[in-house]
């Protein structure tokens, strides 16, 4: 009887170790993939763009929400950022807006 709660306790800790490192990995690829989907629709896809709209770069970021959300530390405007670092500021303001930041995309 010993030796069954043994192999049980060893199959049920590989059981709980193995998926939090999978969706982990999964969950960052997911990610990224979804902040390009989410600039393909806004953009085009094109992260450095700056149309003359009021909003800026791959994911279309107001001037007052890039700073609201500490976008300056990165750059004057989104556009002038990198795509990772527009991804930084938006995944602040995902947290602090929701997806309905961005309503016809996300």
């Amino acid at each position: 009887m010993r030796m069954r709660t043994l192999v049980s306790a060893a199959a049920l800790t590989a059981a709980t170790i193995t998926p939090v490192v999978a969706t982990t990995t999964t969950a960052d690829a997911a990610s990224t993939r979804t902040w390009d989907r989410i600039a393909h629709c806004e953009s085009g896809g094109r992260w450095h763009i700056n149309t003359g709209n009021g909003y800026y770069g791959g994911l279309q970021i107001s001037r007052s929400t890039w700073n609201g959300y500490g976008g300056r530390k990165f750059a004057h405007l989104p556009s002038r950022a990198t795509k990772r670092e527009q991804i930084r500021v938006a995944e602040r303001i995902q947290d602090g807006q929701g997806w309905g930041a961005w309503p016809s995309c996300a």
